[in-house]
């Protein structure tokens, strides 16, 4: 099953997180299929290819609690459903 997770990257209390698609038996920080966006807690950026996690959401691919809230407030979900 693919999962739409977070990715940390960054230093020690600076950290930062990529939204990753990846295999959900997979370690946390392996290697993804597709890089999907990024996100900064400390300042609340987020960066998303909605394109790109639309078609790993119609194919299947599931997300954390954390990323769909993270979607939710981009409101990826709705376009999702304008796709279908």
């Amino acid at each position: 099953m693919i999962k739409l997770r977070l990715k940390r990257f960054g230093k020690k209390r600076e950290v930062s997180y990529r939204i990753i698609a990846i295999d959900g038996h997979a370690r946390r920080d392996g290697r993804p299929l597709e890089e999907l966006g990024f996100y900064n807690p400390r300042t609340d950026e987020t960066r998303l290819e909605v394109p790109a996690i639309v078609r790993r959401l119609k194919e299947g691919a599931q997300p954390t609690k954390t990323v769909e809230h993270i979607l939710r407030k981009a409101n990826v979900f709705e376009q999702l459903r304008a796709d279908a």
